[in-house]
């Protein structure tokens, strides 16, 4: 499934890890997304108070910075409520995470990951 054109969503990708951040931008980009990219969370947070069009946040739970994933997902959910969260890690068991948030251990299926965000904006 992909998104029609013209119908472009955006999804914030945070990773540290600049080969997974390229996968991320290649699988998401590939379904339709637009994306735009940070490399912790405090990045993203400037993005998410400086831009209007994000709606969905894709992270990671294990980066530098003065937060993790999960506190992201949180901050988010609490200051955006309308921004659907995605977070990903190479932990087997998903984290406490915001109500609504989809959880996806690595490696995943980048395809997975794609069909949970169409259902999220729907």
């Amino acid at each position: 499934m992909t998104i029609p054109a013209g119908d472009k969503v955006t999804v914030l990708i945070v990773e540290d890890d600049p080969l997974l951040l390229l996968n991320a931008i290649d699988f998401l980009e590939d379904a339709g997304f637009r994306t735009l990219t940070a490399v912790n969370a405090d990045a993203a947070i400037r993005l998410l108070e400086a831009r209007n069009d994000i709606c969905i946040v894709f992270t990671d739970v294990d980066m530098p910075g003065t937060m993790n994933g999960v506190k992201l997902a949180a901050a988010v959910r609490d200051r955006w409520p309308p921004v659907a969260i995605v977070v990903t890690s190479g932990i087997v068991t998903s984290p406490d995470l915001p109500k609504g948030s989809r959880f996806f251990a690595k490696p995943f299926e980048p395809q997975r990951v794609v069909d949970a965000m169409m259902e999220m904006i729907v």
